[in-house]
């Protein structure tokens, strides 16, 4: 039987002036699972967070940690098996090189510094970042930033990984990346974000979170090509899904880091949209109004 490490027992939170945020939330995080929470604004997402972290206090009900219950006695034991990666990296990055914002957890926890040295390490290598370590963090770019910031949650061995919108502001190649890295731990994993195929490609299972309720979880799959039952809560089937609109008999879009067939290759390499697109690459607006044109004719 998978053992369950994180376990909320009817959870409930008001904000000040009567705002429901968390209304009698039942949910298990089993031993290696990803799971993905998904919701629009205003269901609840983030304050599910806090909750979990002990940042706010629960109203009613519990929340157990691996064999604990999380209190204001224990919490601090109960966070270092917590690690939380903030929507925003800036937030998590403050030293004077990648390195030493991993290493900063370790410290702090006494290790000797041969110890703080292996761990800090792996905890580079496993984040894909070891060639980053003497870069200060405020010359990289959102993706190496969001994967420092992971490095150092990393650093510190937590069992379990709470990841708050990872994917927001990232580019398609530091995308990708951070599905390769989440997928290459073991990690148990709670990831909340807005991205559906970011969601599809991490998760095994997947909870709805709306107006502070779980309304709906089961398999990934099976919640995320529920065109009706994601419509109902506020959202749209993964753009993997989604069919073309102007071109219905089109097969529905598929990642693929594949090349273009050559047949296609050969058609754009004698189109006059290649010849625009190679001048819109000098940026003038005339260039982009006439590749605009040409893209919807």
């Amino acid at each position: 039987m998978t053992e369950t490490v994180l376990n909320l027992e009817n959870l409930s939170y008001s904000y000040p002036g009567g705002v429901n945020a968390i209304d009698g939330v039942t949910f298990s995080l089993l031993s290696g699972e990803k799971h993905g929470i998904i919701g629009p604004n205003g269901a609840g997402k983030s304050t599910l967070l806090q909750l979990i972290t002990g940042l706010i206090e629960s109203e009613t009900g519990k929340i157990h940690v691996q064999d604990l219950v999380l209190n204001r006695k224990n919490r601090a034991g109960i966070r270092k098996n917590l690690g939380l990666l903030f929507q925003n990296s800036d937030d998590q990055l403050f030293s004077m090189t990648v390195k030493d914002d991993v290493a900063f957890g370790p410290r702090n926890l006494g290790m000797s510094p041969g110890e703080v040295e292996d761990v800090t390490i792996r905890a580079m290598e496993s984040a894909g970042i070891s060639h980053l370590a003497d870069r200060a963090p405020y010359t990289l770019s959102g993706g190496e930033k969001k994967s420092a910031a992971l490095a150092s949650i990393l650093s510190m061995d937590p069992g379990i990984l709470l990841l708050d919108e990872p994917t927001a502001g990232l580019d398609p190649r530091s995308r990708r990346g951070l599905i390769r890295t989440l997928g290459s731990l073991n990690h148990s994993m709670l990831i909340i974000s807005h991205d559906l195929d970011f969601i599809r490609d991490c998760c095994s299972r997947v909870s709805i979170l709306h107006q502070g309720r779980i309304v709906s979880t089961g398999d990934t799959e099976s919640i995320l090509t529920d065109k009706d039952l994601l419509e109902q809560y506020g959202m749209e089937l993964p753009f993997q899904l989604q069919r073309c609109q102007t071109c219905p008999s089109l097969p529905s879009a598929t990642l693929s880091t594949s090349p273009l067939p050559s047949a296609a290759s050969a058609s754009l390499s004698a189109s006059p949209l290649r010849d625009l697109l190679l001048e819109g690459e000098n940026g003038s607006s005339s260039d982009g109004d006439k590749l605009l044109h040409e893209l919807v004719k």
